[in-house]
């Protein structure tokens, strides 16, 4: 196996285009064959059961990157973008009315809500102005979970259609293609 490290770390920089990464997956391929060594068969390639392992190990590393969300550092010098309508307005809730919370929305934005049917204007306002979790929506609305869930799926999706232009307007999506 040591005639192949060479060999080895040259198709890993390969793959990775990294030495230091092309180090560490060689290195893995390495401690795997030694591991698994009872499951190499005498008088077969090597060469082939070693490049099969590192293959092999490479993939299951890339997808396991791919399903990790990507983390960004910050250094604390950066100021966070606001996202609130108007900045210079805190709003304290009094009672349980969304009537209040739509009066701090852009004209666009109420007016989408306002335009969806009951029953899903009800779960938008409730999970997405309110903050109330799926259950206590269903507690309220007298619903099953599920009903909840489907409500607000589809109520959500008016809302991006008919808010699509606006959002552009904003830059808050990308351009349409």
């Amino acid at each position: 196996m040591l005639d192949h490290l060479d060999m080895l770390y040259a198709v890993a920089l390969r793959l990775t285009r990294n030495p230091a990464d092309a180090q560490d997956l060689a290195q893995n391929t390495v401690v795997k064959a030694l591991r698994f060594h009872e499951k190499f068969q005498k008088g077969t390639y090597i060469k082939a059961w070693l490049l099969t392992i590192l293959r092999n190990t490479f993939i299951n590393e890339y997808r396991r990157k791919a399903r990790r969300p990507t983390f960004v550092e910050l250094s604390g010098s950066e100021p966070a973008a606001d996202k609130a309508p108007d900045p210079g307005v805190r709003y304290e809730p009094v009672s349980g009315d969304s009537g209040d919370l739509l009066e701090l929305l852009d004209d666009e934005v109420r007016e989408a809500i306002e335009s969806l049917p009951h029953d899903f204007r009800q779960a938008v306002i409730m999970a997405d102005l309110q903050d109330m979790s799926y259950k206590e929506i269903a507690e309220e609305m007298d619903c099953p979970l599920g009903t909840v869930m489907s409500r607000l799926y589809r109520g959500r999706k008016l809302m991006r259609d008919k808010l699509e232009d606006y959002a552009r307007s904003r830059r808050l999506v990308g351009k349409k293609e």
